[in-house]
């Protein structure tokens, strides 16, 4: 009985690893639109789908990126100046999409575009801080979703939201981390929300990736401006040279960040290509070992874990 029951386990695991090869057919006829396009993991998307053979429909926020991605593509692929926080940009790229695409519908929507916010300590940050992000990250992506959604539901296509190990358990101060788990939540409502209408949607969680959004000198800016407007009670709860002391710590502490930017891309090529796609993709070594298994343990060891990161305070009890 028991060897029976190993048998058809093995067999069930062989048949549902097959189920995520099958792929589908006449990519060459199927259009994609992609946000975020000037770097990072949508530049190197937009790149690799134009290769596949797919019409990408690139959004970039700057002339200068739309140039350096036409410049090194193929002239199949088409850009278009896009800022997701601009509700009549987002309706007229809408239009632009709707006519390029026609009948076809649109194959796949890729919600990349994202920014990292302030990171910081909370009692630092003022509710701008927190909003900075969410319009981008949340706001954003939904604006778009809903607008590019007519066009998904034609072509009973796929919707690829990236959000990140942020999404499900905060590693930092700030509005970054919030607007993640935002984005998580919307991502499962549209997914269960669009099944009777034949779309499917995929979240992809990436780790600590090296990209322009996860600059540290652009990051330690950031922080050292909001540290010169804080109030001189809150400066000397954290002490003089905090926050050169957490970049010394974190320096110690050799967090691993990721290089391959294509471990993302790759989860965004089987949620477009896949007849079976993952409703979740977990992108990075350091994802998949330590931030997402973090996240599935008792916050008090999530707790003990993540504050042995943090520096300690020189006096927290001062007024």
């Amino acid at each position: 009985m028991i060897l029976w029951m190993l048998a058809f386990l093995i067999i069930f695991c062989l048949l549902w690893n097959c189920k995520g090869l099958l792929r589908i057919a006449d990519i060459n006829d199927k259009y994609i639109f992609i946000t975020g396009c000037d770097t990072g993991f949508g530049n190197l998307a937009a790149k690799t789908f134009d290769e596949k053979g797919f019409h990408v429909l690139a959004a970039c926020l700057t002339e200068s990126g739309s140039r350096a991605l036409k410049a090194s593509t193929s002239g199949r692929l088409q850009t278009v100046l896009l800022d997701v926080t601009d509700p009549d940009n987002v309706k007229r790229t809408a239009q632009w999409v709707k006519d390029e695409v026609g009948e076809k519908g649109l194959w796949g929507l890729i919600n990349n575009a994202g920014i990292l916010g302030v990171l910081a300590p909370t009692d630092w940050l003022t509710v701008e801080h927190f909003r900075e992000p969410f319009e981008v990250n949340l706001f954003g992506l939904i604006n778009v979703t809903l607008n590019m959604l007519p066009l998904v539901k034609k072509a009973q296509g796929r919707i690829i939201n990236v959000s990140s190990i942020g999404g499900r358990l905060a590693f930092s101060g700030g509005g970054y981390t919030p607007s993640k788990y935002a984005v998580e939540g919307f991502n499962d409502s549209l997914r269960r929300d669009m099944k009777e209408f034949g779309v499917k949607v995929s979240c992809i969680e990436p780790g600590l990736f090296k990209t322009g959004l996860s600059d540290p000198a652009k990051a330690t800016e950031k922080k050292m401006a909001v540290w010169n407007q804080l109030s001189p009670d809150i400066k000397q709860q954290y002490g003089d040279g905090y926050i050169e002391k957490s970049l010394t710590k974190k320096g110690k502490d050799k967090l691993f960040q990721n290089i391959d930017l294509s471990l993302v891309v790759k989860c965004m090529d089987h949620a477009l290509t896949s007849l079976f796609p993952q409703t979740h993709y977990i992108a990075g070594v350091d994802a998949k070992t330590f931030w997402i298994p973090l996240s599935l343990m008792p916050a008090v060891l999530q707790d003990f874990l993540l504050q042995k990161h943090k520096v300690k305070l020189a006096d927290p009890k001062a007024v």
